[in-house]
């Protein structure tokens, strides 16, 4: 049987920064310097014509996929990368710096846990370097680190570097984000990126790699709140397998909280209660499970369970109601106006919605609500008033990332519209379930 630990092996990230920041750099210098390309993607680099005077490769060119970010020099669509270290796994979002592509941002950066936001030491703090911290304390990414770039261009001043520092932590008391750490860098030359550079013996820290190697993260995670959203109800056909004819699991992704065989829950919305019997993984069967763990649930009772009920723990409940609260990050062309309908997709469940106010737009340079807004243009962020079909099952987005987000769908073309974090239901919106124990 499993005990109780925690996936802190793979840690997710977004890279973002003002245009020639230097972040698709700063990635393929973490990717080349850490040994994770295989040897054609160094053949390839190396064969490109895309090498400097000084005959350095462009790494950014590991990111910048598209033949308009090459051409340009700029980052467009969010890049994935994928490597590894002896101590940590990684998932990279390399995302755009230009406002216009704020959306993409927040598509990159809404499943991180941690954000590095490159700063030109020649540059300092400006308006989009502030633009970002604002978006990652919305999007309520718990680990930031500001990768001061460029240092060699200042002479590695350490006054420059402490300026800069102070700059930025002016307006951090306005964000909701509690583990920030500076690091002077240099993308192209490598400098405190991998290796820790003689250039800095004023620098104590760890380099940027260190860092992400042992940053905590366990804690990330909703471990308080016990959530599993139904995926689907599992049933297998296996005529040679007689032990499996009457079995009958719930499979889906712990959201919140833990779950323990012998534990009490409820089925949400129908309010019926049962106990958990058994907890399977594809490795055999687990004591207990927790986010963001993707299992399948055995109840002692065989009740009426569907794709988009919720399990939960019968002493904790979370809100439910069909008129929502949300901040909202519009991604279309055509603005958001009050009145228009939608398919909304919440954890494993798609209703109907309709938007029926906007009520604010943020002023994404200053943190400032902007009110009587009558739209939201594309990659503006607000706050809107939704009504659902029916009730959903959700905490506030602070509380839970998982089952406080959303998305919008335009009917029709079935595109992704807007990205939606909900506020915190308020006490009415928490009904007494009745009981309906078996």
């Amino acid at each position: 049987m499993s005990t109780l630990s925690h996936p802190v092996d793979l840690l997710r990230f977004n890279t973002c920064g003002s245009v020639d920041d230097g972040k698709s750099t700063l990635i393929g210098r973490l990717l080349y310097d850490s040994k994770s390309l295989m040897e054609d993607q160094i053949e390839a680099l190396e064969r490109s014509a895309d090498i400097t005077g000084g005959g350095q490769i462009n790494l950014a060119n590991l990111t910048d996929g598209l033949r308009a970010e090459r051409e340009q020099g700029i980052t467009i669509d969010v890049a994935y990368r994928y490597f590894a270290t002896p101590r940590r796994k990684f998932i990279i979002a390399d995302t755009p710096g230009h406002v216009q592509y704020t959306r993409n941002m927040v598509t990159g950066a809404s499943t991180a846990n941690l954000s590095i936001i490159l700063i030109d030491a020649r540059q300092g703090v400006i308006e989009q370097s502030r633009r970002h911290a604002i978006i990652a304390s919305l999007l309520r990414i718990p680990h930031l680190v500001v990768a001061i770039n460029k240092m060699d261009l200042v002479d590695w001043s350490h006054e420059r570097f402490l300026e800069i520092q102070d700059q930025f932590e002016e307006f951090l008391p306005r964000l909701d984000i509690k583990d920030v750490k500076f690091i002077p860098v240099s993308a192209l030359n490598g400098d405190n990126i991998v290796t820790a550079s003689p250039h800095t013996p004023w620098y104590p820290g760890p380099t940027l790699l260190g860092h992400l190697e042992t940053v905590h993260i366990a804690s990330d995670w909703n471990l308080t709140n016990f959530r599993f959203p139904v995926q689907w109800v599992n049933r297998p056909n296996n005529p040679t397998d007689h032990s499996l004819h009457d079995f009958r699991g719930l499979s889906g992704q712990v959201s919140g909280g833990v779950v323990k065989v012998g534990q009490k829950v409820m089925v949400l919305p129908s309010g019926f209660t049962s106990t958990v019997k058994q907890i399977w993984t594809i490795d055999g069967p687990l004591e207990e499970a927790f986010s963001p763990q993707s299992v399948t649930l055995v109840l002692e009772h065989d009740l009426d369970i569907s794709r988009g009920d919720v399990i939960v723990d019968a002493s904790d409940l979370p809100g439910a109601s069909n008129e929502l609260h949300a901040k909202i990050c519009w991604m279309a062309p055509r603005p958001l106006t009050a009145g228009r309908q939608f398919l909304l997709k919440h954890t494993t469940q798609t209703v109907k919605a309709a938007v029926t106010a906007i009520e604010d737009r943020i002023n994404i340079s200053t943190f400032d609500k902007e009110t009587e807004v009558a739209e939201l243009s594309m990659n503006d962020l607000g706050e809107v008033r939704i009504k659902t079909a029916k009730p959903l099952v959700y905490d506030g987005y602070g509380t839970n990332r998982l089952t406080g987000s959303f998305i919008l769908i335009e009917p029709g073309t079935n595109a992704t519209v807007g990205a939606g974090m909900l506020l915190p239901p308020i006490e009415a919106a928490r009904p007494e379930y009745k009981d309906f124990a078996i």
